[in-house]
């Protein structure tokens, strides 16, 4: 069973500014966990303890004709937690990140096949991209003195 598009449930949550008012604490704790991505006890400690409070009661259903399947909860928390807690387990803590571009900081989680994701999107990416290669241009536009040359 691939819990990963649970885990991607927990980032959404863990990102979003304006949860309903039954998750905004689930999210302050999913935060803390994107936050402590560096540190796997952290991680691992921070995860048991949502996996204690939200508990997952797993049930088999049949509904809207796709067959017999797992169903984790009903509580979507639970199945937030567990879905991020296995993805951490299977994938390891540093598939768990923030994104590298200053004015961002969103959480994410790094599915490449390298673990090189440092961006929560494309968008931020090419922001960061862009301004590297402006900070470039202006840094070969002045001369070793640090004055700019006149008409550029």
């Amino acid at each position: 069973m691939d819990l990963t598009s649970y885990a991607e449930w927990a980032v959404r949550l863990a990102n979003d500014l304006a949860p309903p008012a039954e998750l905004r604490r689930l999210r302050d704790e999913l935060a803390a966990v994107f936050d402590a991505a560096g540190d796997e006890r952290a991680v691992a400690s921070r995860l048991n303890a949502l996996l204690e409070r939200y508990p997952v009661r797993p049930q088999l259903s049949d509904h809207d004709g796709h067959g017999w399947h797992l169903h984790l909860a009903d509580d979507p928390a639970a199945t937030a937690v567990m879905g991020l807690a296995a993805v951490v387990a299977e994938l390891g803590v540093d598939r768990l990140g923030r994104c590298h571009e200053p004015r961002c900081r969103r959480a994410f989680l790094d599915t490449s096949s390298n673990r090189s994701r440092r961006y929560c999107s494309a968008r931020c990416a090419s922001r960061a991209n862009v301004a590297a290669y402006r900070a470039r241009r202006r840094d070969a536009a002045r001369p070793a003195g640090g004055r700019r040359i006149s008409g550029q």
